[in-house]
Order: C-alpha cells, then structure tokens, then sequence
C-alpha cells in the first residue's frame, strides 16, 4: 500500500556530515538464525527458501551455523542476546537433537539475557505433539505458525502443504507442548477472496487464542512462481474493505497493532521485532542472513551470507557474502525506514542513541513531512501519521539524501 510521488521532496534536512559520529551506548542484541528449506517452494515466497530432499544436512549445517557465529563474536564480545529468532525456510523441520545442539552451541559462546525470547516458526504441516513439546524443553519459548488461511481453497493456491484442520490443530499442539505465547501468521487480499472470506479466516485464528497475530496482504513479488503467472487478486476497494474490517475486528477482541502488519496482545508484542523495527543490533548466521550490528566508534555496519545452502556448506568458502559501511548522510533514511513501520514510531531520542546523529539533522525534512500530513508534529517522538503509515514509502524519501 504504497504510491510513488510526483517529484522527491526536498532533503535540506539531511544534509552529509563532516564529522565522526559517536555512539554513547549500544543497541540490545539480537540473533537471527535462517534454516532455508522447506517441504517444497509457495508459488508466492521470495525469500531464500528451498525444497528439501530426502536427507537434510541437519548435522553439518548446524556445523556451519556455529562457524558462522564464531567470526562474528569479535564484534559482540561481552554483549547479552535478548532475542533468537529461527526463521526460513521451515525451521520446525530441524530434529530436536539438531536445534538443541545449535542452541548450546550459541549460548556458550554469546551469553543469553534472563528473560531471553527465542522464537521458532513453524508450519501446521510440519507439527508433532512429542516434537515441540521437546523444543519447549530446550527454552524455545515462543512459537509463529505459518496457517496463512484456514480455507482449503485458498491454501491450495498458494500451495500450503497443510490443510484447515491441521491448522487448528497446530495452535491447539502448540498450547498443550507448554507454549503460552504463539504468533498466527494470516494473510489476505488472496486469490479470489471476499471480505467474508478474510473476515473469516481471521476470526477463526482469534478463536484459536494467539497472543499475536501477523496479517498482510498478499503481494506478488518479482522471482516467484506468481510474478510469473500472476493470479487474480481482489480489486482495491475490497483490498481497502478487507483491511479496516480486519483492523476493527482485532481491535475489539484485544489485538493492538505496533506495526505495520503486527497485532498483539498487551505485553504480547514480539520483542525481536521490536528490536529489530527500533534499529536495534542483530546477528545474522545461516544461508542468505542479513546482519547490522553497531560499534562504539561509530560505525555501523550492515552484512549478508551466502545465499545458496550448498555453497554455505562448502567450508571452502567463506559464510559472510558481504558487507556495507552505513555513512552518515544513509543513517537517517535507514533509522526510519525501520522505526516510522511502528505505529506509535520511537522517541526523537532515539534517532541520535542509535546512530550517533544529532536529531537537527531531520529538522527540514520532518517539517516538510509534517506540512504534507505524513508525519505527527511531536517534538518529543518520530511517528507517522495514519496517512503516512499507508504510503511509507512516501513519507520515507523526505529522508533521502
């Protein structure tokens, strides 16, 4: 739900920077840990997944995994993990032998916050009673099930493995294996969908009693089964009527939206979203990984692996694929490009703790944004308005340099 403008705005107000920037204190720290395959690639994924074979690398690529980490424990030595995320791919196809190898591994290298959340997503297809029950064991404490819809149709063209019932019974295995904070992840604006349709998918996973819920529209991306024999979605004035009834309706049983496509519960909020929307510090180890992690000096760097498992595997290759040096005049642009997805955005503060910056270098755009109506005028906080939240990307080029 984006629009490109006319012509870019102005950027007086991010002007480039002579001077070093100093970082007073560091962002918490985040891991993410990506498992790139899945039972077989959706027509609409364009993340870096791929269909697995007969035999998994389980014991090898967690081998890789913690390799992985290991190049990167010079640059977090002495700093907390406050968050894991095992994402993909389809995560719950790792043994718990395998998950439970890796997650030692991490902790005896990075030390793990008290109230750590470790999150590991899940698809109904790949559940086991016995088997999570067992992550449960390890200290993963939070799930996110990928159900996506509950209607047979509509999995069908989006090419899910699991079925309606299985996802119902997905929440209800995750419950009684001892998880008492699990994600739905729903989308709408599918194929052919009517606004019962979505409506009904929705109340459904209410029903089923997430603490969160993750609900966004379905987009066709470049790369993907769909780009290539696109399907026939809703039109916009039922993509626009699916998405008030949606947000009415969750606001009604509870769910507060934080972000863009995240609802949650109060105290539900997923801190690793929130760290990483915050422009907090993650860790990035497995095949395709992205990574921003923060130095004292001032220097904030942004990393990526490998994408393809093979070559990840391979130890005569090196895990990193890349890196970028975030200058200051990008810093502004990055900081919101993350932290105006919130919805109650951050404070103004904030934008100089986390990049080192003084915050009168977004005095001129931020007028203008506020001229435009794209941004709340409050000198203490950085938030979008709700015009600003459906075109993002609008707001977000005021901040370009």
């Amino acid at each position: 739900m984006t629009e490109k403008p006319d012509a870019l705005p102005g950027h007086s107000g991010v002007a480039g920077l002579v001077t070093p920037v100093i970082l007073t204190e560091l962002p918490p720290l985040a891991l993410y840990i990506h498992i790139p395959w899945c039972v077989r690639k959706c027509p609409y994924c364009d993340f870096n997944s791929h269909a697995a074979g007969p035999d998994l690398p389980e014991e090898a690529y967690v081998s890789s995994l913690l390799a992985d980490l290991d190049q990167e424990l010079a640059n977090v030595y002495g700093r907390p993990l406050s968050s894991i995320f095992f994402g993909g791919g389809t995560p719950s196809l790792f043994s718990t032998h395998a998950l439970g190898r890796l997650l030692k591994g991490v902790e005896q290298r990075i030390p793990f916050s008290p109230d750590i959340e470790i999150t590991l997503e899940a698809n109904p297809g790949t559940f086991e009673q016995d088997k999570f029950k067992a992550y449960r064991q390890l200290g993963i404490n939070r799930l996110s099930i990928g159900v996506q819809s509950f209607q047979q149709a509509k999995l069908e063209a989006l090419g899910r493995i699991h079925n309606g019932d299985e996802a119902v019974r997905a929440a209800d295995m995750a419950r009684a294996a001892g998880f008492d904070n699990f994600n739905l992840d729903l989308m709408h604006g599918l194929p052919d969908q009517s606004l019962d349709e979505a409506l009904g998918d929705l109340r459904q996973a209410i029903d089923l009693g997430p603490m969160h819920l993750s609900w966004y529209q379905l987009t066709v991306e470049p790369n993907t089964v769909f780009w290539n024999q696109p399907p026939e979605l809703p039109e916009d004035d039922i993509l626009w009527d699916i998405q008030e009834a949606g947000q009415t309706l969750m606001a009604a049983h509870g769910f507060k939206q934080y972000e863009v496509s995240a609802y949650a519960l109060p105290g539900r909020a997923a801190r690793h979203n929130l760290n990483y929307w915050s422009f907090g510090d993650f860790i990035g180890i497995g095949a395709g990984a992205h990574g921003k992690l923060s130095h004292p000096d001032g220097r904030i760097l942004r990393t990526w692996k490998t994408r393809l498992p093979k070559d990840y595997l391979n130890l005569a290759k090196p895990y990193k694929a890349g890196e970028k040096l975030l200058t200051p005049d990008e810093l502004p642009f990055e900081f919101l490009m993350n932290a105006l997805r919130l919805t109650e955005g951050v404070e103004a503060a904030q934008f100089t703790r986390r990049t080192g910056l003084p915050l009168e270098r977004l005095a001129a755009a931020r007028r203008e944004a506020e001229q435009k109506g794209l941004l709340q005028v409050e000198s203490d906080r950085l938030v979008a308005t709700p015009r600003g939240q459906l075109f993002l990307n609008d707001l977000l080029q005021y901040f370009l340099t």
